[in-house]
């Protein structure tokens, strides 16, 4: 809690003038930046010690905000809606959709394909490369456990056949896949974020790409010998060899799928957006606005991976409908971190903390990064990290005068926050010690050094192109 300690101590010894002036608006600079920490600490005890569901401990935090900070109690209400309708008209739309265009690629053996492919064209002994590119990839329309269920037994086939550890090939496929999973959209982590700070969801993705798979080039391939150097372990018991009912769909077919979003959407935000478009730019830019992207995608994919491979009406209409559940847990957490940014902005607490930004000249891209940072290794969900810290930054990006390449900067700053520290706290290090065979003990020396390996590397390449942008 060292930067909570500071919010503190530096808002207590914030000059006077600048108090006095706060005050005669409302509630003094000090007195805001407080109620500030004490929703922080509020909203990690609910979840941490309470084990508050993260969507029900958001909006309490937030009504606790408003009240603390003055706001009338009859304005409240009608915040909490309008700050929840806001946040999920467009994210509620690409979540379910990427959630059904996942479900299709899980289905249809797609995700089999990519891993299969790229072990062919890299090799059994550059296979780590594969496993890696093939977690980078996947991670887009797949969440990150699903990804690695699926992937689980071609990773055993791989350490089975080259007598090598499966960690060699696993912690690469996990590093790829918890890069994508939070610093490249259309993951639903950066796209709420993008879109509560009003980013450019296709410079987000160019940042994130460029910053992310480098990033996870360096984790994967050339820390992961090292961290894993003397662990031994054993194939999962619970691994049965795949047996495929069918033909795998074609790797170029898929890979097609998976990249028309992404390229559409980054043509759409850059090439198309001009003052004075030509028709066939207007039509680009329909085509690259996110929603469309996607719901293109996820319509080939019903068709080529679905219907065109003989999959019925019914089977894809139950495929849909079980992917839209656990999107819905994620919508409601991305709704509640709306919430929290609009009585951030509402109550003064958002323009009082980009006042203390300002007085003290403290980076937008390292708060951002430590706000995410904390939040993260306190409750251990990405998803709750990156829309707290969200949240939080709204305010400051709102306030301050911040570019395009600021805003998608300062998404990558709290993606690479929310990679930082994977423990016990965190669901996903539990499936990756289940699937990669490792003990507990194991998975903190392995992949709990990897994940904060992933956030520093994330955002020191972060910090290194804001200097040059």
């Amino acid at each position: 809690m060292t930067l909570i300690n500071t919010l503190i101590a530096q808002a207590a010894a914030a000059p006077l003038a600048a108090v006095e002036a706060t005050e005669t608006a409302g509630p003094g600079l000090g007195y805001l930046l407080g109620v500030l920490v004490a929703a922080i600490v509020l909203l990690l005890v609910m979840i941490l010690v309470l084990r508050l569901q993260a969507f029900i401990a958001l909006i309490i935090a937030s009504i606790f905000t408003a009240i603390a900070a003055g706001m009338p109690l009859g304005d409240i209400p009608n915040t909490i809606v309008s700050g929840m309708g806001g946040a999920l008209g467009f994210i509620a739309t690409i979540i379910g959709l990427g959630a059904i265009f996942g479900q299709i690629l899980e289905h249809s053996g797609g995700a089999h394909t990519l891993a299969n492919s790229l072990v062919n064209l890299f090799g059994q002994k550059r296979a780590s490369w594969a496993m890696l590119l093939t977690g980078f990839l996947i991670s887009i329309p797949v969440f990150l456990d699903v990804g690695l269920v699926i992937v689980a037994p071609i990773i055993y086939a791989l350490a089975r056949d080259t007598k090598k550890s499966l960690l060699i090939f696993g912690l690469p496929l996990v590093c790829g896949m918890a890069v994508t999973h939070a610093f490249v959209p259309p993951t639903p982590g950066p796209v709420a974020v993008a879109e509560i700070l009003g980013a450019d969801l296709g410079r987000v993705i160019l940042y994130g790409i460029g910053i992310g798979l480098p990033t996870a080039i360096i984790v994967g391939i050339f820390m992961v010998p090292r961290v894993c150097k003397g662990i031994e372990v054993d194939i999962p018991a619970f691994f049965e060899e795949s047996k495929e009912s069918g033909p795998l769909p074609n790797f170029g077919l898929v890979s097609a799928i998976m990249g028309l979003p992404i390229v559409l959407i980054v043509l759409g935000s850059t090439w198309a957006k001009v003052e004075d478009p030509t028709e066939l730019q207007k039509v680009i830019g329909f085509l690259g606005h996110p929603v469309v992207a996607l719901l293109l995608a996820t319509l080939l994919a019903l068709l080529f991976l679905g219907v065109m491979r003989g999959v019925g009406k019914d089977k894809l209409l139950e495929l849909s409908t079980k992917a839209l559940g656990p999107a819905g847990i994620i919508i409601l957490i991305t709704g509640a971190g709306g919430v929290f940014k609009a009585i951030l902005g509402a109550s003064g607490v958002g323009d009082a903390l980009a006042e203390w930004l300002g007085g003290y000249g403290i980076s937008a891209v390292v708060l951002a990064y430590l706000f995410s940072m904390i939040v993260r290794v306190a409750q251990g969900s990405a998803t709750v990290a990156m829309m707290t810290a969200a949240g939080l930054m709204a305010g400051i990006v709102t306030a301050g005068d911040y570019s395009a390449a600021d805003l998608a900067l300062i998404t990558i700053a709290i993606a690479a926050g929310s990679t930082m520290l994977s423990h016990v706290n965190d669901s996903g290090f539990w499936i990756i010690s289940r699937y990669l065979g490792m003990s507990e003990a194991q998975t903190l020396r392995t992949w709990t050094i990897l994940s904060v390996a992933i956030s520093l590397i994330g955002f020191a390449l972060t910090l290194a192109l804001s200097t040059v942008i």
